[in-house]
């Protein structure tokens, strides 16, 4: 069986939109082709309203230990220098390179926290 979530990532959709448009909670492999084969007027439409800017999905992955989950970006998040789950050690990623200061941004998906590396001066 598959979850609502996890076909509307593999349709690229807002989980919202699954549920207004009737996707249920689970779902067969079967199912889940079928819609995928002969898509419902409205997965049509919303494809073709896509501007490209932001992906509905995007991979999150730790940089230390490789756990990784989809999840929808937020307009606020930076482009991240690494991501990591957020029980782990700052001094298990590699070190901001010379001239560079590090943020964090705890918060990222379910368990990560975004890291950026910024050039100073």
């Amino acid at each position: 069986m598959i979850t609502r979530r996890e076909a509307a990532q593999r349709l690229d959709i807002p989980v919202e939109m699954a549920m207004r448009h009737g996707l249920p909670s689970q779902l067969t492999d079967a199912q889940l082709r079928e819609i995928e084969d002969n898509p419902p007027a409205w997965l049509v439409q919303s494809r073709l309203n896509r501007t490209g800017k932001k992906p509905v999905w995007v991979e999150l992955e730790c940089r230390v230990c490789g756990f990784s989950e989809k999840a929808r970006p937020k307009k606020w998040w930076p482009a991240f220098t690494h991501l990591a789950c957020e029980h782990h050690e700052l001094a298990e990623l590699p070190s901001p390179l010379d001239g560079e200061v590090r943020a964090e941004y705890p918060g990222i998906g379910s368990r990560f926290v975004g890291i950026v590396d910024v050039s100073v001066g």
